[in-house]
């Protein structure tokens, strides 16, 4: 597999900038999903694509995955939304390659908190940075962190409530699981226990031990030992699809890359990993449905 790109503190500036400022050119339709009450807190509630090129990533995810897409915008700037069914499901954030060449296309994960400013504070104690600081957008609070092994991970606070678990239950298309790959997953693991709020606990599976990261009894994320020095720590996002080999197929020949094709030998044959054609790593997983 290919190296995942680096940890880069600017470069979130400018799409959660993007994010305060963006409306939807009409009010998005959320009559097929249903919220909670209360925050699910340590829920991945939104997932954004950081794109060097959105027509692209369109073209690819919606032949991909199915998904259509709606566009809003403001002050000259873009910002897609994309849906799977009659569910939203992710943003998409278009970015300009620096000088250096070097590839920001990354997947954007955003985790459920009690409160914004109460987490970015938690992070910077136990030796976090802050990516973006706390910001107002359409629908509640974000902000961004980097953790102390560089990987990104957004934090919200939604003023509608959080999708709830039979909205976003498992189905093709969809994000269905969300994965740190860290150099030291004991680290990770009291990091967003202090951060978070989650519960951290090793269970042991094939190929050694996963820590998942859970609140309220519910599993919501999970943390991989990094099995390869190539790899920088970064967060993961799962996509289900009926037949992984299949996909990870189709992805290659929409212009993506496969980085791990699908192996007995990892999860029992049920997950590829691939870049979509921008550089954007992403798995994906076989659904359960």
């Amino acid at each position: 597999m290919t190296r995942p790109p680096t940890t880069a503190h600017s470069i979130l500036l400018l799409p959660l900038a993007l994010l305060a400022a963006c409306s939807p050119k009409q009010d998005p339709d959320l009559s097929g999903m249903s919220f909670s009450e209360d925050p699910l807190v340590g829920k991945v509630v939104w997932n954004d694509l950081i794109t060097e090129d959105v027509e692209a990533a369109r073209r690819f995810y919606g032949r991909l995955f199915g998904w259509t897409f709606e566009s809003s915008s403001r002050g000259g700037r873009e910002y897609v939304l994309a849906r799977s069914g009659d569910v939203y499901v992710a943003g998409m954030v278009p970015v300009d390659r620096p000088p250096d060449g070097t590839n920001f296309s990354r997947w954007l994960p955003y985790v459920s908190v009690e409160d914004v400013d109460d987490a970015v504070s938690r992070a910077v104690s136990a030796g976090g940075t802050v990516a973006v600081e706390p910001r107002k957008v359409a629908l509640g609070q974000v902000a961004a962190i980097i953790d102390p092994e560089g990987a990104v991970i957004g934090l919200a606070r939604s003023d509608i409530g959080d999708p709830d678990d039979r909205t976003t239950a498992a189905a093709p298309g969809r994000v269905v699981w969300t994965e740190l790959l860290s150099d030291d997953s004991g680290a990770a693991a009291a990091f967003y226990e202090a951060v978070v709020g989650y519960d951290a606990k090793a269970v042991e599976r094939r190929g050694g031990t996963y820590t998942m990261l859970a609140n309220r009894g519910v599993d919501r994320a999970g943390i991989l030992q990094n099995p390869s020095e190539n790899w920088d720590p970064v967060w993961l996002t799962y996509i289900a699809v009926q037949d992984p080999a299949a996909a990870a197929a189709r992805a290659e020949s929409l212009g993506g890359e496969i980085l791990l094709a699908v192996s007995p030998d990892v999860r029992e044959g049920t997950l590829a990993v691939v870049a979509d054609p921008t550089g954007a790593v992403l798995v994906l997983q076989k659904s359960s449905t």
